[in-house]
């Protein structure tokens, strides 16, 4: 076939279109909504069949997506009649201890990462669901359980090696090309395929001070009130998240849990245990010294492979008593047991790096505010996406301006959805679009314009 010819000849990796025995599976990415069917697959093996795979888009004029874990809510991992750069193969994860650095390939999920650094006693920001790809999360910013500590994923970056829309291969570093390397932390895939990124590590675990407390949904108003005074006089050492879901046993009874990392003192954490365990009834207690690696993937069968998504996101700056009230009423609604309601306290180091150091705007103090619709059956799909809508629409009284942008849907509309995740570095990112992607060929993201 031609694209055998053409892409095939020197490619490392192998090509995939329609009727290739795992066509399907890898076209089919992590939220079970998204089911779009690529006209070529290209799976990498290294920077040189990104370089060819990108080239070809260009040649043939087929849009391009950029597949790393898969994990984006709004499906952009993938794109209909299009090139998908499938990086999933690229799971090269070189870590130097003494340096306390890691590079990582573009194909690495955080489970992975996790494993290679904690071998070390070292970890970076991200990755609270272990099958989030390293790539996609750190681009868009990178929350995770140090963040309060070490900042987002982004934050911690120190290079990245990046392919761009002519398919030359460059650096991004603070002394390479340090305006690419200022858009790329925040501004998503929206200048080049990411082929590896070279990341800082810190001191962490093996064991850390973390897990889940519960308390019956009756006592949810006192439970976030609760949360609310810890995440507001928070230590640094303490990443603190409130969510309104369901009992872990599969019973479907609704809750209220607390779940937390704490990595400083053992006395400390211990202090935080005790009062999270006074914000109510305590039903269920797993809160304890357990390994960094465990607490990363602790979450991850609630967010199974395949089931269907549909989130809304906002950001509450503040969680007073009617952002709360609010809150506990649109769960109330929650029409199946799987779907849930997410808070994640925002403070410490994150929030204290300036707007404009990188392209990544939500800087801010408060609570990222994620309306997690997800059901396991079809029939489920309208009256959940209906509630998800219907919640966010709740909560728009309390938002600020700032949204997270690997949050944001794909039915976003993309000027509102650009400038709620850029703000005020949108227009700098403009000129750098204009730059290095003046024909928006990665277009497939939380899109920037050119100028």
């Amino acid at each position: 076939m031609e694209v055998q010819t053409e892409l095939a000849r020197n490619f490392l990796g192998s090509i995939l279109q329609p009727g290739a025995p795992t066509f399907d599976e890898v076209r089919r990415i992590h939220n079970g909504l998204v089911d779009r069917r690529p006209a070529v697959i290209a799976r990498c093996r290294g920077i040189a069949d990104i370089v060819d795979a990108v080239l070809y888009a260009q040649a043939t004029g087929l849009e391009i997506c950029v597949r790393g874990g898969g994990h984006n809510v709004a499906g952009r991992a993938v794109v209909d009649n299009g090139l998908m750069i499938d990086l999933s193969l690229m799971k090269g994860v070189h870590v130097n201890a003494a340096a306390r650095t890691a590079v990582v390939e573009g194909g690495v999920t955080w489970r992975e990462l996790n494993r290679e650094t904690q071998l070390h006693g070292l970890a970076t920001t991200g990755g609270v669901i272990g099958s989030t790809g390293v790539a996609g999360l750190t681009l868009g910013g990178g929350l995770g359980w140090l963040m309060p500590k070490y900042g987002m994923a982004l934050d911690n970056l120190i290079s990245v090696d990046l392919v761009l829309a002519d398919g030359s291969v460059v650096k991004a570093s603070a002394d390479a090309n340090p305006d690419l390397f200022w858009a790329l932390r925040g501004g998503g895939g929206n200048f080049g395929v990411a082929a590896s990124f070279e990341f800082r590590l810190h001191s962490v675990g093996p064991v850390v001070f973390g897990g889940i407390v519960a308390f019956p949904f009756r006592e949810a108003r006192q439970v976030l009130r609760g949360f609310r005074v810890l995440a507001e006089n928070a230590s640094d050492d303490l990443m603190i998240v409130a969510g309104l879901t369901t009992a872990p046993d599969g019973s479907g009874t609704p809750i209220v849990a607390i779940v937390s990392c704490h990595i400083g003192s053992p006395e400390d954490a211990e202090i935080v245990g005790r009062q999270i365990r006074s914000f109510g009834t305590v039903a269920v207690d797993a809160l304890g010294p357990i390994p960094y690696v465990d607490l990363n993937g602790m979450l991850d069968a609630g967010f199974p492979s395949g089931a269907f998504n549909y989130w809304k996101s906002t950001f509450l700056p503040r969680l007073d008593d009617d952002a709360v009230e609010a809150l506990v009423i649109a769960y109330e609604r929650c029409p199946v047991p799987t779907s849930s309601i997410l808070l994640e306290g925002f403070h410490g180091s994150a929030s204290r790096v300036p707007v404009e150091s990188t392209s990544f705007a939500l800087r801010d103090i408060g609570f990222n505010t994620l309306v997690l619709g997800q059901w396991m059956d079809k029939v489920s799909a309208d009256r959940t996406t209906a509630w998800a809508r219907a919640s966010f629409d709740a909560l728009k009284s309390f938002a600020g301006k700032r949204r997270y942008a690997n949050y944001l849907g794909a039915d976003e509309d993309a000027g509102a959805a650009a400038l709620a995740a850029y703000g005020q570095n949108l227009a700098r990112l403009r000129q750098l679009k204009t730059r290095y992607d003046p024909n928006n060929i990665f277009h497939h993201n939380v899109n920037i314009p050119p100028a």
